[in-house]
């Protein structure tokens, strides 16, 4: 049987663009409700300005209210030397840095050029694996960029060959915007294959043409380590114009189950997990509206509904 792991990244990317803040004790409730159902690599929290990103505030106290005996890795995302240093003193498993790779959104979301991202993404893996972390380094808007339009599969490899220099743990291709489709993925793999050789790879996929699933179950077939997916499908880009939210993690386990892949993860206490975080924001679930029908809660997988 095939297995893939799943990165739930609803806590970070699942929140950063909703009106409602979170306190942080509902922060902690997510993730716990994600460790519940049997997730063991969440992205928590991200160490950025919260002028910028309101809801990404308090990463230092959602850290030190989340449990440490449950066999769990716990994600920062960094963009500076700033945020990693928080990050470390905040004892994260993990760090994922991102490098946006087409200038405009890169000015826009971080502040730097393309060249200065790639720069600083090879200083902090570096440092974050002197100091013993998980480093990956997620490649933004591998698949289109929301402001220059197209992004070659070649321009990525450049990008993917540079930062393979300092080794990572891992390397994320993410489709930010949600404009990619499985011709896409599989051209990417053989890139990321061919300019970061070795390196376990990572995707990222916003469902925003209704292509994520598909792409998902394509990084699978090109050999996928692990997939992020959010929790009831919420998530987008502060920076990003349009860009809908994330694949949602109890779709994506449907389908992986329902294909034969182990992720050790139990679909029922996604969709309740769900359902609690709708209800925390005011609003309906994403990856849920308008579904009607599905299986019987007592033959099969869960209903939807």
């Amino acid at each position: 049987m095939t297995a893939v792991e799943l990165v739930e990244v609803g806590p970070r990317d699942g929140l950063q663009n909703e009106k409602t803040v979170l306190s942080v004790e509902q922060k902690v409730e997510l993730i716990v409700r994600s460790l519940d159902a049997g997730v063991r690599r969440v992205e928590a929290v991200s160490f950025v300005n919260p002028a910028r990103v309101p809801q990404m505030a308090g990463a230092e106290d959602v850290m030190a209210g989340l449990p440490r005996d449950r066999g769990a890795s716990y994600i920062g995302l960094v963009l500076n030397r700033r945020g990693l240093d928080r990050a470390l003193a905040a004892a994260v498993d993990e760090v994922n840095v991102v490098v946006v790779s087409t200038e405009e959104f890169s000015r826009r979301n971080q502040g730097c050029s393309v060249d200065e991202g790639i720069a600083a993404a090879v200083d902090i893996v570096r440092d974050a694996r002197a100091a013993g972390v998980f480093a990956t380094v997620t490649v933004a808007a591998s698949f289109g960029c929301p402001f220059s339009g197209e992004v070659e599969p070649a321009h990525i490899g450049r990008i993917l060959a540079r930062v393979a220099e300092a080794e990572p743990s891992e390397i994320a291709i993410a489709d930010t915007i949600g404009v990619g489709v499985p011709a896409q993925v599989r051209a990417l793999a053989d890139v990321a294959t061919a300019n970061a050789p070795g390196i376990p790879q990572r995707w990222h996929f916003h469902n925003t043409r209704n292509t994520g699933y598909a792409n998902a179950l394509t990084a699978l077939e090109t050999g996928a380590a692990a997939l992020d997916a959010s929790i009831g499908g919420f998530g987008g880009c502060p920076f990003a114009p349009a860009a809908t939210g994330n694949i949602a993690s109890e779709d994506l386990i449907y389908a992986l189950d329902r294909s034969g892949v182990r992720t050790g993860v139990d679909m029922a206490r996604l969709v309740d997990a769900a359902g609690w975080l709708g209800s925390a924001l005011g609003e309906g679930v994403p990856a849920l509206l308008g579904r009607a029908g599905g299986f019987p809660s007592d033959s099969g997988p869960r209903a939807l509904e």
